[in-house]
């Protein structure tokens, strides 16, 4: 709760440094942005909507400090915006392209955006709303973005945020959709465990093709104030904001919830470290699902397949399909 929420406090600068954030519009991500900029990185708010992540950019540019002016090196970085809407894989895909076009290197890529107790919908592409969103877009955008993650080397980091929601998940292989049995918290249980899954597949597959200076972090931010919860109504009954909104005060701001994603941004302890889950800027154990390597494997193999990806290659030989972008447009 906001009572016992642990700060990153450092003052490790970031000039030179490019970070990508999904869903930095509002909430954990804005503030993450926020925090980063002052750093002196260059920023890029990978956003649905442009008009929010635009009025994003000149909160925090109005609101930072103007200490650069009597020390240039305190100067705030760049803030750049990106289109992205995580619920089109053509969107992911446009948006890779676009980063890779323009971006000469990439240092910190964090994976915040996502849908938290959405109604029961599918995507464009078919899929339910919370596995793509949560984990599918982002397990493609990553390995879009990852050759030039790996060249951005080393001591770049990966950072997907998850939820201690993940401890109720279960990864429903037959019906990843659960179509037949769809509840919002079955959903985004099963969304946030497959972010940690695929964080540990991610770094055993660094490992094994001996990919050296890329870390990988999956995180709890804590029971946050946002936006997220704008559809509770939907998908429970009439009013059930309004109750959630009495606990609110209780609830850790944006900017706590932000401190554990900023840890493993740029603490350089965590930098020592890599495939480990963290909660309240410390490491903590998640639950035995999520420590599960074969379910990491057998959720690492579905999500290529589900996204046109070649599954039964070996890392290097995916690496070298997205490259070489053979990857179906």
């Amino acid at each position: 709760m906001r009572f016992f929420s642990n700060y990153c406090n450092n003052n490790v600068r970031l000039i030179g440094k490019t970070v990508i954030i999904t869903g930095a519009n509002c909430g954990i991500g804005k503030e993450t942005a926020r925090d980063i900029y002052r750093r002196g990185a260059r920023v890029i708010l990978a956003c649905r909507d442009i008009n929010k992540a635009t009025e994003a950019v000149n909160d925090i540019k109005e609101t930072t400090s103007s200490a650069g002016e009597k020390n240039p090196e305190d100067k705030p970085g760049q803030l750049v915006i990106c289109q992205l809407d995580l619920s089109s894989l053509t969107s992911v895909k446009n948006c890779a392209q676009h980063l890779l076009k323009t971006e000469p290197a990439i240092h910190i890529l964090i994976n915040n955006a996502g849908v938290f107790l959405h109604p029961f919908e599918k995507t464009e592409n078919g899929f339910e709303t919370h596995i793509q969103v949560n984990h599918l877009a982002h397990f493609l955008l990553t390995l879009l973005l990852l050759p030039r993650i790996i060249e951005s080397g080393p001591g770049c980091r990966i950072i997907n945020v998850s939820s201690a929601a993940h401890l109720g998940g279960n990864i429903h292989f037959e019906d990843l959709n659960l179509e037949r049995s769809y509840s919002p918290v079955r959903a985004y249980c099963q969304s946030k465990l497959a972010n940690i899954l695929f964080t540990k597949e991610l770094n055993k597959m660094l490992i094994a093709a001996e990919i050296q200076g890329i870390h990988v972090y999956s995180l709890h931010p804590g029971v946050v104030k946002t936006e997220l919860c704008r559809y509770m109504d939907a998908s429970f009954f009439r009013g059930m904001t309004s109750i959630v909104r009495l606990i609110q005060p209780f609830m850790k701001t944006a900017e706590q919830g932000a401190q554990t994603t900023l840890y493993c941004a740029v603490d350089e302890n965590a930098g020592k470290e890599s495939g480990l889950y963290y909660d309240n800027c410390r490491t903590a154990r998640p639950s035995s699902k999520a420590c599960n390597t074969e379910l990491a494997t057998r959720l690492w193999k579905r999500s290529c397949e589900l996204l046109g990806l070649p599954s039964e290659v070996g890392f290097q030989e995916l690496l070298k399909t997205i490259s070489n972008e053979e990857v179906e447009q």
